[in-house]
Order: structure tokens, then sequence, then C-alpha cells
């Protein structure tokens, strides 16, 4: 595995993904420094510290404070910051700009402006546009495409209070669609999808799928325990990894040379699916018998799964 993608500690403590492929985002309530540790030492892809919607206005400061704390201390977690035009935004970004965090969510992102004035202030930060409203939706394709933008975010929760709209995955398919579309037509990483509330492995589990049927490559996590689920659904499955394998050791076999026009997207997809599998760490062993003549690099226009 590249160990410029996937740090696995031998302690089994926590993973870090290159945030390009991270599929676990989880939030932590930035008031609440005594949960720092522990999400650092979970299964989660990628901590982001919140000081946004997790605390209250009396509390800002202190939760400001203790994220200060902990980049000081040498640790490069992810931030969400309150939204542009709120009372704490500019002191957020003047606080983090002078430490290293690995980036920020900028919560509540409506226009462009939003993240081009957040990325005027922190230069060389990569900044996930969370967008959690009808109007932010509208133009999420201008969003999307503004640079500074890294990735795109569906705040769920705030986004159903704003539209009045349930939650279920047939109303929300033409927001998540959009999402999606955005991205990948502003050549972005995939979009990461809202979180799912509640204890039940079972939903979170069918609520990880329907985030992988419509595109989407990330999820944000309320809790530790979230992120195994969530990890493995969005990664490819053992039958996806059979498929890939098997149709290069076919592909082999009859020569190595496009057969018809399903070969070129059918390569596409197997590169991508055994690329991340050894990004996660999955199986690996299992893929020494694919020689890298097989591995052949797709066109853009169909390098996607």
């Amino acid at each position: 595995m590249d160990q410029a993608t996937a740090e696995h500690s031998d302690s089994g403590d926590g993973t870090r993904i290159d945030p390009v492929l991270a599929r676990s985002w989880l939030l932590v309530n930035g008031a609440q420094y005594d949960r720092f540790a522990p999400a650092a030492a979970s299964r989660a892809d990628i901590v982001v510290l919140d000081i946004e919607d997790a605390v209250a206005p009396k509390d800002k400061l202190g939760a400001r404070e203790n994220v200060i704390r902990w980049l000081s201390e040498g640790n490069s977690d992810w931030v969400r910051v309150n939204g542009f035009g709120t009372p704490w935004w500019a002191d957020d970004l003047d606080a983090l700009g002078k430490l290293s965090p690995g980036g920020v969510m900028l919560a509540m992102v409506e226009s462009v402006d939003h993240v081009t004035e957040t990325a005027k202030r922190l230069p060389n930060v990569p900044i996930v546009a969370l967008v959690e409203t009808a109007r932010g939706l509208e133009r999420i394709t201008e969003i999307a495409a503004t640079k500074g933008t890294f990735r795109l975010a569906f705040g769920i929760g705030d986004f159903r209070r704003d539209t009045g709209f349930g939650d279920n995955p047939t109303t929300l398919a033409y927001a998540r669609s959009r999402f999606t579309i955005a991205a990948k037509a502003a050549h972005l990483p995939s979009a990461i999808d809202g979180p799912t509330v509640g204890s039940s492995a079972l939903k979170l589990s069918e609520a990880t799928a329907v985030s992988a049927e419509f595109g989407m490559t990330g999820k944000i996590c309320l809790t530790p325990d979230q992120c195994p689920t969530v990890n493995e659904g969005l990664s490819p499955s053992a039958e996806e990894i059979s498929w890939a394998k098997e149709f290069f050791t076919e592909f082999e076999r009859d020569g190595g040379e496009i057969r018809n026009g399903s070969d070129l997207p059918r390569i596409a997809r197997a590169n991508k699916i055994l690329d991340l599998a050894r990004s996660y760490g999955i199986h690996e062993s299992e893929f020494d018998d694919v020689d890298d003549p097989a591995h052949i690099p797709a066109p853009s226009d169909t390098y996607h799964y």
C-alpha cells in the first residue's frame, strides 16, 4: 500500500486517509476536549473538530480555544468552522491561520464568495464546502467550480429544515444527484453525504448504501462507532474485487487488446476498484497475481466507479 495514501497504526489506533479518498468524516464537539483523543484513535478516516453546530453560542470561544490547544500540540485534524457572515467566522479563521489544520469544513456555504473569502484567509488549506440550504443547492455548480473548494458535503439536517423535505432517499434523490454531478463536472473528488442520526447499525448500513448508490464516496459520522460501518460500505466489496481480478485475467487471456466498446469502461472500473482496495488496505496480498501490464490507464471520460 502507498503509505502516502493511508497510514495504519500498528497499535490499531486511528487510520488517516488522504482526504481525496476519505470515507468517514467524524464530527467531534469542540467544546468537549476529552473527546478529541478517542476520536483520533478511532477508525475515522478524517476527524473534524466541530466549533459550529455542535457548540452553543456561549461556548464558542471555549471550543475554539480547545481546538487551538489540540492543534498546537502537533495534531493536524480538520475543523468545522462557523459560516461566512456569522459573528465567529473571521475569528475562527484568524486562529486557524496561525496553526496547521488538515483542512476546514465551511458551514452554510451559499455562494462562491463564502469559499473565496475563506480561502483568502486560509491559503493552501483545503476547504470542504458544506452546502445545507436550498439557496446553496441552487448555486452548487458554481460553488464546486470555485477555486478553493476541495470537496462538497451535504448538510442534510439543515437542508431538510430549510426545505421541509423528509428523509426518504427518494425525497432527497434530486439533491444528492446535484452534489455528485456538480463535483464531477468540476473535477472534484466525489461528494460527502450527510450523517445518519441514531444508533441502529442496520439503518446506518442502509443509509451508507444509499450514499454509494448516488456516487457519494464520503459520509459524515456523528460517533466513532459509526466509522467502521461507513468505511466498509464505501469501500470496494469482496464481490467487486473478485470481479475486477477476474476481468483482468480474462482480458489478458484474450490477448490484452480492446475487444469491444465496453472494454474501456470496464478497464476503468476494474482499475478503480483495485486502486481503492489497495489504498484502503483491503486484502493486499490478493493483488499479487494481478500483473502490472493489465493495470491499464483508462481515458478520463471513462474513469469512474
